[in-house]
């Protein structure tokens, strides 16, 4: 099974795709995630990526699905896959589309996370994130054991320069723009669409999302 969850900045994809994937056994694919690791390791595709990143440059599609695919090649046909976050753009879901087919899989539901801007703004301003790991905090909602520490790995968190209230305004803006068409794509590809309210606790959330999960199956 393939799932992709979609939604603005803020509203608790990663948060929520974390949790299931370690519930349930399955894949979280975060592409910033994908990323660090490349960027980490030094693989050719991480190279390639910092490239783009140092100049100050969107990495490419073409880099992203590859990274998708390689990512994909190690991940056995039994584990569900979620897809946080990703893709962004009518382009890059015609891109996701080809790679699964690559590798005999398909995406079999859509997830879209939906909040009032509003809602989100606070989150973000709250967010605090680990630049080692990756796990997202959030001073309001999800807070850390210890404060600026990482749970997960002991780094220090970070309070990202895009999450200042005026940021997050242009950044929901764009998701908007670019983003939101997404729906309208995957509705007119026929994968099933279930619509989850965000703008409530983690666990309410996360009770509504594995329900909507379970149900793609």
């Amino acid at each position: 099974m393939v799932v992709i969850l979609l939604g603005p900045p803020g509203v608790g994809k990663g948060t929520q795709a974390v949790r299931l994937a370690e519930e349930s056994h399955a894949a979280h694919v975060s592409t910033g995630d994908l990323l660090r690791a490349a960027r980490r390791d030094g693989t050719d595709l991480g190279r390639q990526a910092q490239e783009f990143m140092d100049s100050g440059e969107l990495v490419p599609d073409a880099l992203i699905l590859g990274l998708v695919r390689e990512h994909l090649a190690g991940i056995g046909p039994e584990t569900d896959v979620l897809f946080d976050g990703f893709p962004r753009t009518t382009a890059q879901a015609t891109g996701l589309s080809d790679v699964l087919t690559e590798v005999g899989r398909q995406v079999d539901g859509v997830v879209l996370f939906e909040a009032p801007d509003e809602a989100l703004i606070k989150r973000l301003s709250g967010r605090r994130s680990c630049p080692d790991c990756g796990a997202v905090y959030n001073v309001h909602f999800n807070p850390s054991g210890v404060d600026d520490t990482c749970d997960r790995c002991g780094g220090s968190l970070v309070h990202r320069a895009d999450d200042s209230p005026e940021t997050v305004s242009r950044r929901l803006e764009v998701y908007q723009e670019q983003t939101a068409p997404l729906v309208s794509y995957y509705a007119s590809h026929e994968a099933p669409l279930e619509r989850v309210r965000a703008d409530r606790s983690v666990d309410e959330v996360y009770t509504d999302f594995r329900s909507v999960v379970g149900g793609i199956r």
